[in-house]
């Protein structure tokens, strides 16, 4: 069921620490209309290292889970925020992301009760290192997750997918040189938590594609988030 009058509040996420100067994030928190009653599930985003929390994917997929009765919230990572296009170490893309999602839950009276985490490129990297740290969630969203480095797939890192315990959402493109589809799936298959994967025909690391491919941005976002949502009910049902 799509709400009609969800909520969007520009949010400043403090920082535990300094980072380029900054001591917090801009944010955005979509509350849907009613929360918290209904199933109350909470879903955090993050993006790529190319671009920020305006992202049009992350902003689609954020305006749409809200509208769908999830407590939703996009961010930017230090560097982003900081104007700067080298992606900010390990640990402070981690501080930052459980940052984010305690803001998600401030207020403990309208806490979610299901909780998801995920991103774009970097963003989706950055929420397996947190949830494989122990941060408790029903699942996690990986969209153009960065297995390895461009068109190198023997060099596949995979560490954080073979210790997160949540369900596992890969939604990736078939021109993704950042994730060989058929290294990903010799991953999966050493990967102990459930696992659901989603190929998009002609999508990039970013799940963009060519005007030659024939297919559309819309296409690609729509088919995007019918497939994050059927599985987000899938989880939350089992």
């Amino acid at each position: 069921m799509v709400e009609t009058s969800a909520r969007f509040e520009e949010l400043r996420i403090p920082l535990p620490d300094p980072v380029h100067g900054l001591r917090d994030v801009s944010a955005v928190l979509g509350t849907p209309r009613w929360w918290p009653t209904g199933a109350r599930i909470g879903v955090v985003l993050a993006h790529d290292t190319r671009g920020n929390y305006q992202d049009p994917l992350l902003v689609h997929l954020h305006e749409q889970l809200t509208e769908r009765r999830c407590l939703t919230l996009r961010f930017n990572f230090p560097f982003a925020e900081a104007g700067k296009t080298r992606a900010d170490p390990v640990h402070v893309l981690r501080r930052a992301y459980r940052a984010a999602v305690a803001a998600l839950g401030r207020d403990p009276s309208a806490a979610p009760a299901h909780l998801f985490i995920g991103g774009i490129g970097i963003g989706a990297r950055a929420a397996a290192d947190v949830a494989a740290a122990r941060l408790r969630v029903d699942g996690l969203l990986f969209l153009g997750f960065p297995l390895h480095p461009p068109n190198r797939p023997e060099q596949a890192q995979a560490d954080e997918l073979y210790r997160a315990v949540s369900p596992m959402l890969f939604v990736q493109g078939t021109r993704d040189r950042s994730c060989d589809l058929e290294a990903l799936q010799r991953v999966l298959t050493r990967v102990g938590a459930p696992t659901a994967l989603h190929v998009c025909r002609e999508a990039d690391h970013q799940l963009r594609v060519l005007k030659k491919s024939g297919r559309s941005e819309e296409e690609i976002r729509a088919e995007v988030l019918g497939v994050v949502e059927a599985w987000i009910q899938k989880v939350v049902a089992a």
